[in-house]
């Protein structure tokens, strides 16, 4: 059965206790949750049905979504173009395409696609923060320039390190906007690259969220049990700590669009993309 387009008719679930009238609306949450606004993130070499472009399309289009985040790895640069094609037969957008590679520059120019181009942020060594600030703008630049000729936007994208702080993203993100003018940097946010931000989320948040070019959520679970992969990827709802932090993004003015995972390679993709749509609803409806 599809998801329905939004989450039409809930009641906003209090993740945490609101301040005097700031209780967000089940209307918010209804928009920033619509399916069109939702992204498939890690579908491509986590799924364990190891789909081909074409049924991957058929399964983004039964669960209703309109967004893919493309991820890759090498056996997949063939069929990159396909990809691209399937998408559009089904009115889903390529929305994003992880790191880089050079087969996508003349398949972006071709189908006029523009997606956003996820890079992790760098961890560069340095006396400062501003010193490693300054290198990651560097090493990144000459990327973040290619993006901007194709007219594409650029993330900067959390994955451990000195560079997935959310601090020293902004720091990253200024650097490159302010000295190199290049309004399309952004930040792209993981929840499942953030469990060491769990106990300063809200703050963390405010300071990211001019920036922002997509969130994704995860399942949070203990930070002190997530070691290796073990408790790094849960289902939404069956972890500790995603509720409050949608609660702080709910409360936020931030309006963009809301990656949904799967990053799961022992399940079919569609299973665990269902799941966490499922799980993402029991949030928002129950009390």
């Amino acid at each position: 059965m599809p998801i329905p387009g939004s989450f039409v008719g809930l009641t906003l679930l209090a993740f945490a206790a609101p301040a005097a009238g700031d209780e967000p609306s089940a209307k918010r949450a209804e928009e920033l949750f619509a399916a069109d606004n939702l992204v498939a993130w890690c579908i491509v070499p986590f799924d364990a049905k190891k789909r081909r472009p074409a049924e991957r399309a058929a399964m983004v289009e039964r669960l209703g979504l309109k967004k893919v985040a493309y991820d890759w790895r090498t056996e997949h640069v063939p069929t990159f173009e396909a990809e691209i094609v399937e998408y559009r037969k089904r009115g889903i957008e390529f929305f994003a395409f992880w790191s880089w590679h050079p087969a996508m520059e003349p398949l972006i120019r071709k189908h006029g696609v523009k997606p956003q181009i996820w890079r992790t942020c760098p961890s560069p060594a340095g006396e400062s923060d501003a010193e490693r600030a300054a290198k990651a703008a560097k090493e990144l630049l000459p990327l973040v320039k290619k993006a901007g000729e194709l007219g594409c936007r650029f993330g900067l994208y959390n994955h451990g390190g000195w560079g997935g702080e959310p601090q020293n993203l902004v720091a990253v993100c200024r650097v490159l906007r302010e000295q190199h003018d290049t309004d399309h940097v952004g930040i792209v946010y993981n929840f499942h690259h953030g469990h060491g931000h769990v106990e300063r989320f809200a703050e963390a948040f405010a300071a990211m969220e001019p920036f922002l070019l997509c969130v994704n959520l995860n399942g949070m679970a203990d930070p002190r049990t997530v070691k290796g992969g073990r408790n790094k990827i849960v289902t939404l709802g069956e972890g500790m700590h995603e509720r409050a932090m949608i609660d702080v993004i709910l409360r936020s003015d931030y309006d963009g669009p809301v990656g949904i995972l799967d990053h799961r390679s022992e399940l079919d993709a569609e299973q665990s993309l269902r799941s966490n749509l499922d799980g993402l609803r029991r949030l928002v409806e129950t009390r």
